[in-house]
């Protein structure tokens, strides 16, 4: 406990600023609010409060850290994460994330989760090594880690998440078939993706690509945009404007922009994504995107809060990869 008072009062002048960053949804303004107007005497009693908690053996302190807050991907993390707490009623859970992708604001997360008393992070990595530092300077104060949906290079518990280069790969077979049904069978194939560090995303455009080897399709160079919409809406208008028959996204807001870029382009490209959303089924349904591969973002979260419970209480937490699941959705 003195180890997180003494961080907590040298940190409080930063927490503020790091918190406009890495925010907890409705309550970030009045959490920076309060935090700018701290005093040493809120650290006082911020110390007797975390006192009596862990002389009444309180409940297990959780925190989710995911990418962003932007997608619908991770919200739905959110809500399954919520409903394990209320089935176990013994767990105080707060959602943290940037307000975008973003390494620094997610290390910012993982501190401020850290100072604020998180027994178990629940997280989805950026990348494999931007924030493994963090993390391993949380395991060292007695953090468990528990990875949901992307992993970094720092052991966790166990990660629950998307056979990632299998989805990618059937998300490859569902577009071939598609454009051979037209009678296409060669062509330029462009590629969205989030960055080249996140290695779900990676994963899975390593398994799209893997499904067009021994085709005469050419697979043109990836483009990245970070995930959001508005920029993979431009890469996928400039790549119609190469020619291409068909557009991979490999994330939900690498799928809007392309699904965007067909629509407005009203031409024949075929389009296959990944992640469920209204937008994205409503582009489906509209015909401006053949699929998308669905994952179950509300088991990760569900059984992600349930992995670190058993892990704080001693228990066998199972296998340290556990598969979620992956459909496919059509019109």
């Amino acid at each position: 406990m003195k180890r997180r008072i003494v961080a907590m009062a040298m940190t409080v002048s930063m927490l503020a600023a790091s918190l406009a960053g890495c925010s907890g949804g409705q309550e970030a303004a009045a959490t920076t609010a309060a935090v700018e107007t701290t005093t040493a005497a809120t650290v006082e009693t911020t110390a007797a409060t975390e006192a009596q908690k862990e002389s009444s053996g309180g409940k297990h302190k959780i925190y989710l850290i995911t990418m962003d807050q932007m997608d619908q991907h991770w919200v739905n993390v959110d809500a399954g994460a919520k409903k394990a707490v209320e089935e176990l009623g013994n767990v105080d859970y707060t959602w943290l994330a940037p307000d975008v992708k973003d390494d620094a604001k997610q290390i910012e997360c993982v501190n401020n989760a850290v100072s604020g008393g998180a027994k178990a992070i629940l997280v989805a990595a950026n990348g494999p090594d931007a924030i493994t530092a963090s993390l391993e300077a949380a395991a060292n104060e007695g953090v468990k880690i528990v990875y949901v949906d992307s992993a970094a290079n720092f052991p966790g518990i166990q990660t629950l998440a998307t056979d990632n280069k299998a989805a990618g790969k059937t998300a490859g077979e569902e577009m071939i078939k598609a454009l051979e049904a037209k009678g296409v069978t060669e062509g330029k194939i462009g590629i969205i993706n989030v960055n080249a560090a996140t290695a779900s995303t990676v994963a899975r455009e390593e398994g799209f690509r893997s499904a067009f080897e021994g085709t005469k399709f050419e697979i043109l160079e990836t483009q990245y945009g970070e995930g959001d919409a508005v920029k993979s809406k431009d890469i996928g208008t400039n790549y119609i404007a190469q020619g291409v028959v068909g557009i991979f996204g490999a994330n939900e807001g690498s799928t809007v922009g392309a699904g965007n870029a067909i629509q407005e382009d009203g031409g024949d490209v075929i389009g296959v994504g990944f992640d469920k959303s209204d937008m994205i089924m409503s582009l489906i349904n509209n015909g401006y995107l053949l699929a998308t591969m669905a994952q179950n973002p509300d088991v990760m979260g569900y059984e992600g809060i349930k992995t670190a419970v058993k892990a704080l209480e001693g228990q066998d937490t199972g296998a340290e990869n556990v598969d979620t699941g992956v459909s496919v959705l059509t019109k």
